[in-house]
């Protein structure tokens, strides 16, 4: 599961272009959407290119936005939850 999460932490800084942070900066648990002290404060526009993002990296989609979906996005370690169980085989 950590290589799955330095994946994710990658993608996260390429397919979102972030200029001052890198992967190591990104805390597993912390959210990646809204402020708080060690989330990435990330928007909705930034979770659409995120949902792009894991779907061309991983073969993962999201059929429906919703509560659940916005769940699966908190954090690296619950979006890697939901890759690892919906990963195609």
């Amino acid at each position: 599961m950590n290589e799955l999460k330095s994946r994710i932490k990658e993608m996260i800084v390429t397919a979102l272009e972030l200029e001052d942070v890198t992967a190591a900066d990104i805390v597993d648990d912390a959210p990646l959407f809204g402020e708080s002290e060690n989330g990435l404060g990330l928007d909705s526009i930034d979770a659409l290119e995120l949902g792009i993002a894991v779907k061309e990296n991983f073969g993962v989609t999201f059929s429906v936005v919703n509560e659940e979906t916005k769940k699966h996005f908190y954090s690296v370690d619950t979006l890697a939850a939901y890759i690892s169980a919906n990963m195609p085989k």
